[in-house]
């Protein structure tokens, strides 16, 4: 674990941004340079190794930054098929790194916000933190009741080094873009990366993530086995957040009790569940796929935390996804109704020919489009049996993304959301019934 503070200052992460400019320019130039002396056979392998180096090099970066940058590379890890592989590798390794705040800085805080101290402000607080991510922690700490909440309180720093992270993640893209065909068009990293920026301002606002948290609970307050905290206002700010600490276990200490294949089954099916209506009843995703936002509660309930990123999604969108599934579910595949869905989705441009849908793009998309529809293939499911998610093809990848004519902007959420779920219920091992009204071989899609 890292214990070194983000780097706030403007002239440090100003050096740190145009070193790793400097370096993956140099990276570039060389890579170009070797490449007029080398065999067809020797190119692919050497391309696969400069997205590596160019992952390191951006990696290395933010991890030094830290903060907003942390979380960027984190959320970029997650585009399927956005970044190369070996780009997009390491910087998942942003998922596995925080910066602990020292009581020094926890006491600031909170008497920033409240112009009181901890021990003012609670009956008890406790001083190291239990959880810890890019852009905060979460300390636990007990009211003047009695009552057991959770304290999360976010890294000083964060909301000014936004604009800066993001403009040397546009750089560092621009200069691996240059003379590659492995990144979309310009127009399309620029709205992914807009979009980013703006989700980062969204997860940086404590207020908006306690607005959601309560709109969540509403919404799914008649589903029986789900719990959400509540959250307590005059302890919490735009900084600070503050909610009941609920009791139950997140997944790998759950698992390591030994839970029965029925009790497995149970928490997939809730979550499974859970995750349709959301889509197509509520339309609004908890769009931040991570194990520690569940927690698995006594009697069998699921405790649902963290609705800092959340997206609300439009009724286009949900019936795009219902018609495209169900088209691929098909036997054979429905490829006229999934070209028009495309096309009425923005991904494909109209002067893409029926032949090229067919015999290009349809090959470069199968493996990745078959992982994600194949639990709806059957009635019950066993994602214990799932397969790992397929490494695309880099030649088909870069084939996919010169045909690629937009991106919706619920697209990127989904696809996260869908993927937590699925890594999620394969760590389970859950047997899930996943016939439903809306995904399935003989579904309509519904009506925009």
């Amino acid at each position: 674990m890292s214990t070194k503070a983000p780097r706030t200052g403007r002239l440090a992460r100003g050096a740190i941004a145009g070193l790793a400019v400097a370096r993956a320019g140099a990276a570039q130039l060389s890579h170009h340079v070797q490449a007029l002396t080398r065999s067809e056979a020797q190119a692919e392998q050497a391309r696969t190794a400069h997205q590596a180096k160019l992952g390191r090099i951006l990696f290395a970066a933010l991890n030094q930054l830290k903060g907003t940058a942390l979380k960027a590379s984190q959320l970029l890890s997650l585009e399927l098929g956005f970044l190369p592989d070996g780009v997009r590798e390491e910087l998942a390794k942003a998922h596995y790194q925080v910066t602990p705040l020292n009581r020094a800085l926890v006491i600031k805080l909170l008497r920033q916000e409240f112009g009181q101290g901890p021990d003012e402000l609670f009956a008890h607080f406790e001083p190291v933190a239990f959880a810890a991510a890019s852009l905060g922690q979460v300390h636990g700490a007990t009211l003047a009741s009695g009552e057991a909440v959770a304290v999360k309180l976010q890294y000083p720093g964060m909301a000014a080094s936004i604009g800066s992270d993001m403009a040397m993640l546009r750089t560092l893209l621009q200069t691996f873009a240059r003379g590659s065909d492995s990144l979309p068009k310009a127009d399309i990293v620029e709205r992914v990366l807009v979009d980013i920026e703006a989700k980062l301002a969204e997860e940086l606002d404590y207020h908006r993530e306690a607005e959601q948290l309560h709109w969540f609970a509403q919404a799914l307050a008649g589903r029986p086995g789900l719990v959400l905290p509540q959250t307590f206002a005059h302890l919490s700010s735009k900084r600070v957040l503050t909610m009941q600490r609920l009791p139950g276990m997140h997944l790998n200490e759950w698992l390591a009790t030994g839970p029965s294949q029925a009790e497995r089954d149970h928490f997939g099916q809730l979550l499974f569940d859970t995750f349709l209506f959301s889509l197509f009843e509520l339309r609004r995703l908890q769009a931040d796929p991570h194990p520690g936002n569940y927690l698995f509660m006594a009697e069998g309930r699921l405790g649902l935390l963290d609705f800092g990123c959340t997206k609300q999604l439009g009724e286009k969108f949900c019936a795009g996804i219902s018609g495209a599934w169900s088209a691929m579910l098909c036997q054979p595949c429905d490829l006229d109704q999934l070209q028009q869905i495309y096309l009425e989705l923005g991904l494909i441009a109209a002067s893409l020919s029926k032949a090229d849908f067919r015999e290009q793009l349809m090959p470069a998309l199968a493996e990745t489009l078959a992982w994600q529809t194949a639990p709806f293939a059957v009635a019950v499911y066993d994602f214990g049996q799932h397969p790992v998610m397929p490494r695309p093809d880099p030649a088909q990848q870069r084939l996919a993304v010169r045909m690629l004519q937009s991106v919706t902007p619920e697209l990127p959420y989904f696809d996260r959301a869908y993927l937590g779920l699925v890594l999620m219920l394969k760590s389970l091992g859950a047997r899930v019934r996943t016939s439903n009204q809306w995904i399935g071989p003989s579904t309509k899609a519904p009506t925009p």
